[in-house]
């Protein structure tokens, strides 16, 4: 029988499997323009071995890429390396057409898949630096609670050096070519980047624990095979683990961004003006309109910044709603090292600013000024303000980031 979809070869008896979901456009709040994939890997061994499986929707099309390989049925070993819904949601359909003698995930993943499922099927708990023998090949597995789920682990393969990383070194990038070398640099680092600031950012220093903790074991990484978007190996390999490893470190750059929304137009000509001050006081500057740009590209740009500024109008005696929804997102993503400042206009009530300043301060952002405002439109004096705002965050920007 024809297979409608195909397995990609991997490295030796291991082939991708996945689905590709051309069509989703929002991932846990953020946006997902370029679409994702959910990655599933076969491992042929005398135990058959599929890592992971896919979102329920495209269980067919994970099965017929298994098919066009082996038959579904003679797979011995299920591995779960993340109980999320995208990595399992169809692990119990899948159970049932393929009868596998065994279920595998980690110790908390034994409980969330059974929370998720209530399955009759025995799943197998591993700890972390257990083996499995598959016969001929063996497995080990290396737990990394809470990357991004306190079930999440990773699945070692020797030998040939793979690493099924599950979440780690991701990207939401759907494609037709499903190795990092096969796709444009620019669009693969950015993706790379807005995955890592809208999902691990708040887990950095469980990040470098764990990238220290592979390098502690001696594991050899040849192949990075995530569970979302194309796959690393080769010298890609090298550069998203760096690029992980300073991701992680949030070391301060010499980089504002700028980001506010407007009613009139008068916050934006306070933005505008910060902007002038911050190029003139030598930093690199990105202003960002919230209902031009998605709060999930603002977070990608404040991933390799030094500074936050954000502007506010008043509306019924808050912020505006845009600049609330971003200050709560990026309230949860914890960035670090930020110095910063608040700003916006008014009408008849100043809270607006100092209730932005209150966020900014409880994310520890280090302010420059108490809260800058102007009243309706802001007059050439309040813009020179605004002008010298700039000017002194690129200054304390200066200092902190020769102080990193």
């Amino acid at each position: 029988m024809r297979e409608a979809w195909k397995a990609t070869n991997v490295a030796d008896d291991i082939y991708w499997v996945g689905a590709i979901d051309w069509s989703i456009r929002d991932f846990h709040g953020y946006q997902t323009p370029r679409g994702s994939t959910y990655n599933a890997y076969l491992v042929l061994a005398d135990k058959v071995t599929l890592i992971d499986t896919v979102k329920a929707p495209f269980k067919q099309e994970m099965l017929s890429r298994v098919a066009s390989v082996v038959d579904p049925g003679s797979i011995s070993y299920i591995i779960s390396n993340h109980s999320e819904m995208d990595h399992s949601g169809c692990l119990p359909e899948v159970i049932e057409a393929v009868q596998p003698e065994k279920v595998f995930a980690s110790t908390m993943g034994v409980k969330a898949l059974s929370a998720h499922f209530h399955l009759d099927h025995e799943i197998v708990a591993v700890k972390d630096g257990e083996t499995l023998s598959l016969g001929n090949r063996e497995l080990s597995f290396v737990e990394t609670r809470m990357l991004h789920w306190p079930d999440s682990m990773m699945t070692y393969l020797p030998g040939e050096n793979v690493l099924f990383s599950q979440d780690g070194f991701g990207t939401h990038l759907a494609s037709s070519e499903r190795f990092a070398d096969e796709i444009d640099e620019a669009i693969l680092e950015w993706e790379a980047a807005k995955y890592f600031a809208n999902i691990l950012l708040p887990l950095s220093p469980l990040v470098t624990k764990a990238l220290q903790k592979v390098e502690k074991l001696g594991i050899t990484i040849d192949i990075a095979a995530c569970d979302h978007g194309p796959i690393w190996r080769g010298d890609d390999v090298e550069k998203i683990v760096g690029l992980y490893g300073k991701w992680a470190a949030q070391k301060p750059t010499n980089k504002a961004v700028v980001a506010y929304d407007t009613m009139w137009g008068s916050t934006a000509s306070m933005a505008r003006a910060i902007a002038e001050g911050l190029t003139a006081g030598g930093a690199s500057v990105q202003v960002m309109q919230l209902r031009a740009c998605h709060r999930s590209d603002i977070v990608t740009e404040v991933l390799d910044a030094g500074a936050l500024l954000v502007g506010s109008p008043n509306l019924n005696n808050n912020m505006f709603p845009t600049v609330a929804d971003l200050l709560t997102y990026l309230k949860g993503l914890k960035p670090q090292n930020l110095v910063g400042a608040a700003f916006g206009s008014y009408g008849w009530n100043q809270a607006v600013v100092k209730q932005v300043a209150g966020i900014l301060t409880e994310m520890k952002v280090d302010l420059v000024d108490e809260g800058l405002t102007a009243q309706y439109v802001p007059d050439n004096e309040s813009l020179a303000q605004c002008y010298d705002l700039g000017v002194r965050v690129a200054e304390r920007l200066k200092q902190v980031c020769s102080e990193a």
